[in-house]
């Protein structure tokens, strides 16, 4: 082949290239707009879907109209159904982010918020406060009242991140292997830890123990969304800052030092940001599980690993999976209620054991 052949055949590959990435950006900006409209439409069916159903015309006609709804319906709709929609996305938008930083970090398509143990010392610190809150930690009790079970979930998953990156890190620079494994260790012994008081536990705080591991959004109010609304936000907002380097961190930790990014940096905002994320979730519904590592890969197959993208996109469907999966729990045994997180495993599990069966060489990658 001629010089001059090669060279246009060069500039031929390269616009096919060009074209082939600007399609897959232009994929995923129509796959975010799309999922903004899901969201909507589920959020309306959060609203007028439950035990008591309100008709979607009346909920519109509502924002000019204060008359279109009853007294009854508005404080269904206000008081109960609106503060656990507002929550269900918060928490919905924080698991789904927290496994697509989590898969980004340890460059792991499986990796989820709970094997760095942040899900289980968040659970740790709820468990030890329905079981001790009348004995051991009765002043914490009595110091915060309604919130010493979110505090006490924050406050596990906080300390469990903050020993984990303690013992991952050594002369300023942070092993992901080594905080992968240190994780696993540390959710082993805090189930093994709630196992313990578990045991100690009463018939009474048993059934507490029980709906509280399942997971809920039954008990939102617009306190619970005061008290971990801004931690979420935050840490949403913290993680699309690094965006770009767990981009970088795809080709490995000192390709992405040589392209100039901060490594250790963008670990430490990643890490802190899940552990703020995902403790302040956990304290207000308890565990949820799937959502954090459906969504995420999900994603990465349809619209690819940019984080720029996956990031937002996982917070969009993340939400919107999550309150389908309460309106279902809402639904199927009307007037009582499942378990939210009944609902997730349920369709979560058999879902995602379809996708490793289907994509085993992605998996494999």
């Amino acid at each position: 082949m001629s010089i001059g052949g090669f060279i246009g055949h060069s500039a031929a590959h390269s616009r096919r290239v060009a074209r082939l990435k600007g399609d897959r950006r232009q994929l995923a900006r129509r796959t975010i707009a799309g999922l903004a409209v899901l969201l909507v439409c589920v959020c309306t069916i959060s609203l007028t879907s439950g035990a008591s159903t309100v008709s979607s015309g009346d909920l519109l006609r509502s924002l000019v109209e204060s008359e279109a709804l009853s007294a009854r319906d508005r404080i269904i709709v206000i008081d109960i159904r609106l503060p656990r929609m507002v929550l269900g996305v918060l928490i919905g938008a924080a698991l789904a982010v927290s496994g697509a930083v989590m898969q980004g970090l340890f460059r792991n398509p499986l990796a989820d918020p709970g094997l760095v143990g942040v899900s289980a010392g968040a659970g740790l610190g709820a468990i030890a406060m329905i079981v001790l809150g009348g004995t051991m930690l009765a002043p914490i009790a009595l110091v915060f009242g309604l919130f010493a079970l979110p505090v006490a979930a924050f406050i596990g998953g906080l300390l469990t991140t903050l020993v984990l990156y303690r013992i991952a890190t050594r002369n300023g620079q942070t092993s992901v292997a080594t905080m992968l494994l240190a994780g696993i260790v540390l959710g082993a012994l805090a189930g093994a830890l709630s196992g313990i008081l578990v045991y100690l536990a009463d018939d009474a705080q048993l059934r507490d123990l029980t709906f509280w591991g399942l997971g809920s959004l039954a008990g939102a109010t617009w306190i619970k969304i005061a008290t971990a609304g801004p931690i979420i936000v935050g840490a949403l907002l913290a993680v699309s800052f690094v965006a770009r380097g767990l981009n970088a961190m795809a080709l490995g930790e000192a390709a992405a030092h040589q392209l100039g990014f901060a490594v250790q940096r963008i670990k430490l905002i990643a890490i802190v940001s899940v552990a703020a994320a995902v403790g302040a979730s956990v304290a207000v519904s308890g565990g949820i599980g799937f959502i954090g590592i459906v969504v995420p890969h999900l994603l990465r197959l349809a619209i690819g690993p940019d984080h720029r993208y996956l990031l937002p996109a996982s917070a969009l469907l993340g939400a919107s999976m999550l309150l389908l999966a309460d309106a279902v729990a809402r639904m199927i045994v009307a007037p009582a209620e499942l378990p939210i997180g009944i609902v997730t495993a349920l369709f979560g599990a058999p879902f995602f054991l379809w996708i490793l069966l289907r994509r085993r060489g992605v998996v494999d990658l």
